[in-house]
């Protein structure tokens, strides 16, 4: 794109029409956010390992009342969950689209000697054919997707579970995902960045759809030496709690829960979140 078309594409986006997610299986992308991954200091890609630490806990307690058993891991970035619940017994298997990260999350397997499998697909298209005692999906990804695909995946997890198996998606609270569409344009000087390794103008803005109620974030990377212009895009679809009861329900699960009381819940804070979980009939 040209900076003429940056001027002519400023009005609010359709949710979705301007990209369905960030590139996260473009190589180079994959490598500049692995390192996000893995920065201690800041949850903004992974949580810190302290957080995650507890998380893992509160999984392998709360949930699975300490037994251990086979899980899948959707959307696993670069194993920090998997291993460390590999090596509390279970076998799991983790399933992303991001190159960097699956490579790293089988090296830290290896070191550790976890049962872990690591496989590079989009598990919006997954065929599996074994069971699982859990299905877990951490930190909001569901509400990327489009409702229709948000539906199809809980749908496809919960019948990979075995009976008396739990999916676990930690999902965007509906005024946490409302907060990302505020009004708001930022614009940054980088040398180099998630978007880029090259100098380039960084400028984001977002949008709020109440009809849809979905929030659309836009990035525009201005390339300083050429004058190109990229433009990625991410919608978030908001959610009340009777919506994610209902999806679950639909998918055949039952004893539907929304926790907040677990680590990470932040229930009283900015980025609010709920555990929604759910079990498959014996």
């Amino acid at each position: 794109m040209s900076l003429a078309e940056l001027i002519d594409n400023a009005g609010p986006p359709e949710p979705w029409a301007e990209g369905e997610n960030i590139p996260w299986d473009e190589p180079g992308f994959s490598e500049r956010m692995l390192k996000e991954h893995l920065n201690p200091e800041h949850d903004a890609a992974s949580r810190r390992p302290e957080l995650i630490d507890q998380q893992v806990v509160w999984i392998h307690d709360e949930i699975l009342g300490g037994t251990p058993t086979r899980i899948l891991d959707l959307g696993c970035g670069p194993g920090l969950y998997a291993v460390r619940l590999a090596k509390l017994g279970h076998e799991v298997v983790g399933i992303d689209i991001s190159p960097a990260s699956l490579e790293h999350a089988r090296k830290l397997a290896a070191e550790a000697g976890a049962n872990c499998e690591f496989i590079e697909a989009d598990f919006r298209s997954m065929a599996l054919d074994r069971e699982f005692g859990l299905a877990m999906q951490i930190y909001g990804e569901l509400n990327v997707f489009r409702r229709s695909q948000a539906a199809e995946i809980v749908q496809r997890s919960a019948d990979v579970l075995k009976p008396g198996g739990r999916l676990v998606m930690e999902v965007d609270r509906p005024e946490t995902t409302s907060r990302l569409g505020e009004p708001e344009r930022v614009w940054r000087r980088r040398s180099s960045g998630l978007f880029s390794d090259r100098p380039h103008l960084y400028l984001q803005e977002s949008f709020w759809d109440e009809a849809q109620r979905v929030a659309t974030t836009r990035y525009w990377v201005v390339d300083a030496a050429s004058g190109e212009v990229e433009r990625f895009a991410q919608s978030f679809a908001a959610y009340e709690a009777d919506e994610y009861r209902s999806m679950f329900a639909s998918a055949g699960l039952r004893d539907i829960e929304l926790i907040s009381d677990y680590p990470g819940g932040s229930p009283s804070g900015d980025d609010q979140r709920w555990m929604v979980t759910g079990k498959r009939p014996s």
